[in-house]
């Protein structure tokens, strides 16, 4: 993958009409993948060395951060969705390398800014069903 853009990251919820809203520009940021194992070692494990069961783990994705919000309607729809609790659609733009479509709930919504610049805010989102993931053609 070529070096790109960080800035060039969004991060998108979807319409009731079926389309994604972007709703900000993420400064700062991280995905991070996890799928639990399984251990299935018993007695007569070769070597008392552990066995793990390929495609039983759970799998979660996780997205962390911060950046300015690209109107006051975007910082309204996200900071609704975090106060209601509620599991959305979202949609995370990697340029050049791809798309992650999937539900997750925001479990921390923190913001800030300092006397003379603009206000900026820290996101983390946690999935909450499967997310997919498209590869930029």
């Amino acid at each position: 993958m070529a070096a790109q853009r960080g800035k060039d990251i969004l991060l998108k919820l979807a319409r009731p009409d079926g389309g994604f809203e972007t709703c900000a520009g993420l400064r700062a940021k991280r995905i991070a993948f996890n799928a639990e194992s399984v251990d299935v070692t018993d007695a007569d494990a070769a070597g008392r060395w552990r066995q793990l069961l390929g495609g039983s783990g759970v799998q979660r994705a996780s997205i962390t951060g911060s950046g300015i919000f690209k109107d006051a309607a975007s910082d309204a729809l996200v900071r609704a969705a975090f106060f209601n609790g509620d599991i959305l659609a979202w949609q995370i733009i990697l340029p050049d390398f791809g798309t992650l479509n999937g539900s997750f709930q925001i479990t921390a919504l923190e913001y800030g800014g300092n006397h003379d610049a603009e206000v900026t805010f820290e996101i983390a989102l946690e999935s909450a069903g499967m997310v997919t993931f498209r590869e930029l053609a």
